[in-house]
């Protein structure tokens, strides 16, 4: 009995590393498994063109170098769009005023205007005025408005664009077109699809 409990003994311990390892290496593949994967650095998440910010009754201007208001936009309400950074005003007005101080306003039931208000598309109603510059020779320029469903006006380049149906007011004389491109520092009109215009002489050309 005594030789036979050694034998069990000896071969306990002979065996004992063997089912040690065995036992280390299952524990080992269990806590693999059990412990959940390291997070790796979290992709960004698509910007959706959802509203971050909203704004009502609310007036935002910009100021160029020495401090003289540039532009002022105001509106009913405001929503800000981080996927474009455009904002969509309701009720927009927009004021603007170049290096000589001159100032254009613009106005429609919505628009859409960029984070410098330097671009702006009005949407509904849109009028563009240009206020008549009593300057000297040709330094003098009539009052223009221009009137459409649509206007793209380029602020710091002085532009106004429509591919919709167009009517524009310069001083006395009267255009209607389809489509338009003005440039205004060039003193470049563009009038493309079925063009109207009725030329008025000035008043020093009159009987």
């Amino acid at each position: 009995m005594r030789f036979v409990l050694r034998d069990a003994w000896e071969r306990f311990l002979l065996y004992f590393p063997l089912v040690s390892m065995g036992l280390l290496a299952l524990g080992t593949y269990w806590l693999v498994r059990s412990t959940p994967p390291a997070s790796g650095p979290v992709p960004p998440k698509p910007v959706s063109h959802e509203p971050d910010y909203f704004m009502q009754d609310f007036s935002v201007r910009t100021f160029d170098a020495r401090g003289r208001v540039r532009t002022e936009v105001q509106g009913v309400k405001a929503r800000h769009y981080p996927d474009t950074l455009w904002l969509e005003i309701d009720t927009i007005r927009v004021r603007s005023f170049d290096e000589q101080g001159r100032m254009t306003t613009a106005t429609a039931e919505r628009g859409l205007t960029n984070e410098d208000s330097s671009e702006v598309q009005l949407m509904g109603n849109a009028v563009v005025v240009r206020e008549a510059d009593a300057g000297q020779g040709v330094n003098a320029a009539p009052r223009v408005e221009y009137r459409s469903e649509f206007l793209h006006a380029f602020i710091n380049t002085e532009r106004v664009r429509s591919h919709m149906p167009v009517e524009l007011l310069r001083g006395k004389d009267r255009f209607t077109a389809e489509r338009m491109d003005f440039d205004n520092v060039e003193q470049v009109l563009q009038l493309s699809g079925r063009v109207r215009g009725t030329l008025m002489p000035p008043p020093d050309a009159q009987p």
